[in-house]
C-alpha cells in the first residue's frame, strides 16, 4: 500500500502538519502546545514510522513552531529518533529550525542545546547523514540569516 501525504490543518493550539512521502517534506509549522500531544503526535509518529520503510534520498524535516510544549518536545524527539534510523547510507536527513532573528543572533552551543536538547539528544548513531540547519527569521516569518551545522 502507498503511504499518501498526511495533512492536518492548523488550530490556535496545534501546528500545522504536512508529510509528503513524494517529496520528503515533512512540515510541523505554527504553535505546539495541545492538552493532549500525544492525539496530536501519534498518528505522526505512525506515518514517520511508513515513511522511513521507502524514504526519498533526501528528507526535511522543517520544525517552524513559534512555540511547543515539553510534552511536544518529547514527540517530537520521538519523530527524530525515528527518521534517524532510516537505513540508507547514501540518504541524508536535515532538520530546520526557525528562531527569531534576535534569538538567532544570540544562539551558541549552550541555549541551542536548551532549546533543541532533547531533539538533538535522539540523533545518535545514524546511517544516513544528519544536518541541523537553523535559520533566523524577521516578525513576518522571512528568513534574514541560516547556518549549517552537521551532526
Amino acid at each position: 500500500m502507498e503511504l499518501k501525504s498526511l495533512i492536518v490543518e492548523p488550530t490556535a493550539k496545534t501546528p500545522l502538519i504536512d508529510l509528503n512521502p513524494l517529496t520528503g517534506e515533512l512540515i510541523l509549522s505554527g504553535r505546539s502546545i495541545p492538552e493532549n500531544a500525544a492525539k496530536v503526535y501519534e498518528s505522526v509518529n505512525d506515518w514517520v514510522v511508513e515513511y522511513i520503510k521507502d524514504p526519498r534520498r533526501k528528507t526535511n524535516l522543517r520544525l517552524n513552531l513559534e512555540y511547543f510544549n515539553t510534552a511536544s518536545s518529547i514527540w517530537l524527539a520521538r519523530i527524530v529518533k525515528t527518521l534517524c534510523s532510516i537505513n540508507d547510507p547514501e540518504g541524508e536527513l536535515i532538520i530546520h529550525t526557525y528562531f527569531d532573528i534576535e534569538e538567532f543572533d544570540n544562539l551558541d552551543s549552550d541555549n541551542l542545546r536548551d532549546t533543541l536538547g532533547p531533539i538533538i539528544d535522539m540523533i545518535g548513531n545514524t546511517v544516513i547523514s544528519v544536518g541541523l540547519k537553523i535559520y533566523g527569521t524577521d516578525d513576518n516569518g522571512e528568513v534574514m540569516k541560516e547556518s549549517m551545522i552537521l551532526i
